[in-house]
């Protein structure tokens, strides 16, 4: 397994032949290479229903542990690199609206307090960037959301970043940028750290302003809890499903890889939610910022 190396000047992609992939993911038990094995059948069609009932599919126990681990010494070897934030937000990753009435969701702000290794600065032989680059990584979670051609996400920070949460750090409700998002659980901290999301509350067709009031109002209806352990895989609808992550409890990190991925290649976020999640914008954010979009939803 591959762990040192430096940083590549520019994000560059792994081949197929580079990959150790079982080196990586269990492929004994989630067979997910072999495109004619009933487990990998199976499993496919479990997540498939999951996503389309609940907005998400968990496979337990998906990484194997000394890829976990290599990733935990990963962040380690990066902490410096590691870009805190502490401000104000809303669901949308926007600015204040004042021309809107001041019940309307765009003007709902809320404390976030969080943390990102950015995926500029993931090391070159990085097991989070193998993973990333993996076309077989790509097909299977094409397969399991029932949506092709998915591509990997063209924003330079945010494609396949590192949360890093410490006590006392939460990420309020918010929808993202990308289509869709993976999880994968590095560690666990002592206590809170739990993702709750309400599945589907907006399609590209229609944001649902008051469903979305009604949670940030504290409707717990729509609301589903998950709590992972190290190694688990979530896939996650989160350009449509309301989410968020309850306050990190205990002096324990929650360290969580973020590969995410996009229906619409070309597409990056828009500045102000660059510089507000993940410390800054590069130019391309700047340069896409009027690109014209696959949905015409807030971001």
């Amino acid at each position: 397994m591959m762990l040192q190396g430096l940083h590549a000047p520019m994000p560059s992609a792994f081949s197929a032949a580079e990959i150790a992939l079982e080196a990586i993911v269990d492929l004994d038990t989630f067979p997910i290479h072999d495109l004619q094995h009933p487990k990998r059948k199976s499993l496919v069609a479990d997540c498939y229903e999951s996503l389309q009932e609940t907005g998400c599919a968990h496979i337990p126990r998906f990484m194997r542990q000394d890829a976990i681990e290599a990733m935990r010494e990963e962040v380690s070897r990066l902490r410096k690199d590691i870009r805190r934030s502490e401000d104000t937000v809303n669901a949308y990753f926007t600015n204040d609206d004042d021309s809107l009435p001041l019940e309307h969701p765009k003007r709902h702000f809320m404390s976030r307090r969080s943390a990102f290794i950015n995926s500029d600065k993931l090391e070159f032989q990085s097991i989070l960037r193998q993973f990333y680059d993996s076309d077989v990584i790509v097909h299977f979670l094409s397969d399991c959301l029932g949506v092709a051609p998915i591509y990997r996400w063209a924003d330079p920070l945010a494609r396949n970043p590192y949360s890093v949460m410490q006590e006392g750090d939460h990420f309020p409700w918010h929808f993202d940028g990308n289509d869709f998002t993976v999880s994968i659980l590095v560690q666990q901290s002592e206590g809170g750290g739990d993702f709750e999301y309400c599945p589907n509350l907006r399609n590209p067709y229609d944001e649902n302003f008051d469903g979305v009031s009604a949670v940030l109002g504290g409707d717990r209806n729509p609301v589903h809890v998950l709590t992972l352990q190290p190694g688990d895989l979530q896939l996650f609808k989160g350009r449509y499903s309301l989410h968020s992550v309850t306050p990190i409890v205990g002096k324990t990190e929650r360290i969580i890889a973020l590969p995410t991925y996009v229906t619409d290649p070309y597409a990056v976020n828009r500045p102000h939610h660059a510089k507000t999640v993940y410390g800054e914008a590069l130019p391309i954010h700047f340069e896409r910022e009027r690109a014209v979009r696959a949905d015409n939803l807030i971001d």
